[in-house]
């Protein structure tokens, strides 16, 4: 099992083209502050999560995908029946988040790997978001931002992967349409 002390530092804000992560997907600490903010239509914001100990995986042709450690969550997160699976990480749960002031809530677009394998035993529990919620302002009540310091990042295209685009991450990435079979 890794321990988190085992698990490489990733770099601050270097620039990183996505063709030279490694497959299969690697590991790394972020020393960057991740959040997610809930921001109703009316304007009022709610912090979902913060955190400075969250985890990235990097991946050939993906931007990071951020994992926020559990304890960072500061609203009530329920679980869903959904799971899918990866090769690499395992069995993955979702869950569903409930904006305040909505009668709609933001379902499966939050994941959590409660046993993950060996390699990514770190990340066990921790919560990874879509960078948008794939719905419209007017379906939700609003939207969440997701940050890497205090960058919003962009959304990887396609509806699969969940990766956050920063300013520093370049080449050309999977998720949008032709890119399935890379």
């Amino acid at each position: 099992m890794t321990s988190q002390g085992s698990v490489p530092l990733a770099p601050r804000k270097a620039e990183e083209d996505v063709w030279r992560y490694p497959r299969p997907p690697a590991l790394q600490r972020t020393p960057n502050r991740l959040r997610v903010i809930w921001t109703s239509s009316e304007g009022e914001e709610t912090v979902i999560a913060d955190t400075t100990e969250g985890y990235r995986v990097l991946e050939t042709s993906h931007p990071p995908t951020y994992y926020l450690a559990p304890s960072s969550v500061k609203v009530p997160l329920s679980k869903t029946t959904r799971q899918t699976f990866c090769e690499w990480k395992g069995k993955a749960s979702y869950h569903t988040f409930d904006p305040p002031s909505s009668s709609k809530g933001i379902e499966n677009r939050i994941w959590s790997y409660p046993r993950p394998t060996a390699d990514f035993a770190p990340i066990k529990d921790y919560l990874s978001f879509y960078a948008s919620t794939g719905k419209t302002e007017a379906e939700t009540g609003g939207r969440w931002k997701c940050y890497v310091d205090e960058e919003e990042v962009g959304v990887q295209e396609g509806d699969f992967y969940g990766g956050w685009i920063t300013s520093n991450i370049k080449g050309k990435m999977k998720g949008g349409p032709g890119t399935w079979g890379w």
